[in-house]
């Protein structure tokens, strides 16, 4: 797939060329997760997998949308003056949510335009396609109404959609990662502070191997939103005794002497995971830098444990392939990420290993639950923009 390919599929839906095709990652996380919004630091990176979008502008204030995705919802309609949010709307409420937060900034839209969508990744697999298509709007929206916003402006505003508009009270970290990546590097960002750096990922003779489950989640309907209540009621009850903003803030050591202030073991689990991963996740910085990659191996791993028993959002499908990754040679670590609930889960592999561990764990995966996982050596891209043919 390329920006000839879908100008040309373009053409087909809407029997014109498009003005512009543009491209928006997906992402993945090597370690830091469900910390963005407790107040800890993120490790992703944009990946080569994505969104396309092509787009033309129109005269009248109609906006037409065409998924090569979800064909069977065929083309959906709406007024670019009647930006409200409809239930039955489907997939098309994440385009309208995105510019219906730029209105709500200021942006003006005098006409309507055309958009045809088609991404690879895949459904449902954790590698943050909602964040995807509402980076692409954001861009093309920039593009079609000559907006005066940054960048940072349309990861805030993609943010405000899940939040606000879709109603999943998510973290900055997907809109962040997929606006802001550049390619063969990942960003270390302090979500308290939005300090962040660009670390070039050197893993030597290593690769990330995406796992992807198949099993498909989604997030709003998940239990997502009831882990975010937890955290946020356990740091209510420290915050009786302790002066912090956030859990991101406590060393483990605070943490430790904080859990009788929390006193309820379900509360104490969640609030232990955001903790102790946002110290994983700059101890797994520190052991980049050291050029030590056992130890961001044991990292990545432990992290995997701590989102199975601290914060339950893995099932029986991501534990085999995590599992039966780690009993293979050549595996540094391996973790799921994403949301959880299914999707994917990622391991840190020897190159040479790379066809050996998929064997492996396709053939574990297939005859334990009866159909396949996929896998794909993970490229790290650039953020959002616009690609010409």
């Amino acid at each position: 797939m390329d920006a000839a390919s879908i100008k040309q599929e373009y053409q087909k839906v809407f029997d014109v060329a498009p003005q512009s095709v543009f491209f928006s990652p997906g992402r993945i996380n090597l370690i830091g997760e469900h910390t963005d919004y407790n107040g800890g630091h993120v490790f992703p990176c944009a990946i080569t997998l994505g969104t396309f979008g092509a787009a033309s502008p129109r005269t009248d204030s109609t906006v037409r949308l065409y998924s090569a995705n979800l064909p069977k919802d065929g083309m959906l309609t709406f007024d670019v003056n009647d930006l409200d949010f409809h239930k039955d709307f489907g997939w098309g409420n994440y385009p309208k949510g995105m510019l219906y937060e730029l209105a709500k900034k200021g942006a003006k839209f005098d006409h309507g335009f055309d958009l045809y969508v088609h991404g690879n990744l895949p459904d449902g697999s954790g590698l943050s396609s909602s964040a995807s298509l509402e980076l692409l709007v954001g861009v093309i929206a920039k593009k079609l109404y000559n907006l005066d916003v940054e960048q940072m402006d349309l990861v805030y505003a993609g943010q405000q959609v899940e939040n606000d508009y879709i109603g999943l009270n998510s973290g900055i970290m997907d809109q962040f990662a997929i606006g802001m990546g550049k390619k063969d590097q990942a960003m270390f960002l302090d979500v308290n502070t939005m300090k962040y750096e660009y670390y070039p990922v050197d893993l030597g003779d290593n690769v990330v191997l995406i796992m992807n489950s198949n099993k498909s989640h989604d997030l709003a309907s998940s239990k997502y939103n009831e882990r975010r209540s937890q955290c946020e009621e356990a740091l209510r009850r420290i915050q009786k005794g302790v002066d912090v903003k956030t859990l991101g803030d406590l060393s483990k050591e605070q943490f430790d002497q904080a859990t009788y202030l929390i006193n309820d073991d379900t509360l104490i689990r969640r609030a232990r995971h955001a903790v102790f991963e946002n110290q994983r996740t700059i101890d797994a910085k520190q052991a980049l830098d050291d050029h030590d990659l056992k130890t961001f191996g044991h990292l990545v791993s432990a992290s995997h444990i701590s989102l199975q028993y601290d914060y339950e959002v893995s099932v029986p499908e991501l534990d085999t392939l995590v599992d039966t990754a780690w009993d293979q040679k050549g595996v540094l670590g391996a973790r799921i990420i994403g949301g959880g609930f299914g999707g994917c889960a990622i391991a840190i592999v020897s190159r040479d290993q790379v066809d050996h561990v998929q064997q492996v764990v396709g053939d574990t995966y297939l005859k334990r639950f009866g159909y396949a996982a996929d896998f794909y050596v993970a490229e790290i891209a650039d953020g959002t923009h616009e690609v010409t043919a």
